[in-house]
């Protein structure tokens, strides 16, 4: 087989979402190869096994058990290595521990990539100062950079939203902005089903016996993980899932809108901080960064947003 004509993604870290993000990987058939990296050279070692186990069941690809060397020539490297987020700790809790353990990884990395053929996906949390800190830390260009953001808390904005009002998620179209934490917020001004605002969906719906609860709704997305977290330990069918979204974005170059975090250079006034906003996804990585017309307060939270972020950044050494 032509170099070429391999496709191939490399895994680093085995836990709950890298393990998971391998398995709908394997399924997706995007990739020829999958290469899992771990500090755990037994857990990956298992979850290797368990995966191959299965082909017989998938598309064929080759999945094994790698070192830092195997990013040569891959064509995405997903990073979900670091600390878990616990009970009652909050992603920027995560920081320090997990801005120490990519200093490690991301120079391993570095010296086996080059930023002109290879991808960097950051997924572990706190997702928007790990990717920059890769930003920073890598030298690949700011577009061939790219953090899981919002994605996935849009996706829970979408579920939620068509749960309340009975239309099928995919047909909701709406996003959730800013750092993928605390201080993300909902673009009410944006959404919308059929082309109607929420208020005027709403108003000729007549299915719903309460109104809709924005407030609430906007809660439960930003407070989903620590309740899953709560009541099962971790997230991570989701999380892979948003990953695989990603991946087929960059993979077929489908030049799709999604809520990645990438590095501002003057977008919507912000520059030299991560954040999550509507962008252009192909096979260059970020194609461009789109500047939606957010409502005034809207744009206020982005800010906000964004400051939050900063503040952590301006403690890191990197």
């Amino acid at each position: 087989m032509n170099l070429r004509d391999i496709h191939k993604a490399v895994i680093i870290g085995a836990g709950f979402v890298g393990s998971t993000t391998a398995y709908t990987l394997m399924l997706s058939g995007l990739f020829s190869e999958l290469v899992i990296i771990d500090i755990n050279e037994t857990k990956a070692k298992g979850e290797v096994m368990d995966l191959n186990h299965g082909i017989p069941f998938a598309k064929p690809v080759k999945i094994y058990q790698g070192t830092y060397a195997d990013c040569k020539n891959a064509d995405l490297i997903i990073i979900s290595a670091g600390a878990n987020q616990k009970e009652g700790e909050t992603r920027i809790d995560l920081v320090n521990k997990n801005t120490v353990i990519f200093k490690s990884i991301i120079s391993q990395v570095v010296k086996y990539t080059n930023p002109e053929d290879s991808i960097i996906l950051v997924v572990t949390n706190p997702v928007d100062i790990l990717t920059y800190v890769t930003w920073k830390l890598s030298d690949f260009p700011s577009n061939r950079v790219i953090g899981s953001g919002t994605v996935l808390d849009t996706a829970r904005f979408r579920y939620l939203i068509g749960e309340h009002v009975g239309v099928d998620p995919r047909n909701v179209h709406g996003y959730i902005l800013g750092e993928h934490g605390d201080s993300e917020l909902a673009a009410w001004s944006l959404t919308n089903i059929a082309g109607m605002t929420m208020n005027d969906y709403c108003k000729s719906c007549g299915g719903c016996k309460d109104s809709l609860n924005m407030a609430k709704i906007f809660e439960d997305v930003k407070n989903a993980a620590y309740e899953i977290i709560k009541a099962k330990g971790a997230t991570y069918y989701a999380v892979a899932l948003a990953v695989q979204r990603i991946s087929e974005a960059i993979m077929r170059d489908e030049h799709s809108i999604l809520t990645v975090s990438s590095v501002m250079d003057g977008q919507y006034g912000l520059k030299d901080v991560s954040i999550s906003v509507p962008t252009l996804v192909d096979r260059q990585g970020i194609s461009k960064v789109i500047e939606v017309q957010l409502s005034p307060q809207e744009m206020e939270l982005l800010n906000k947003s964004a400051d939050t972020l900063k503040s952590v950044i301006k403690q890191l050494k990197l």
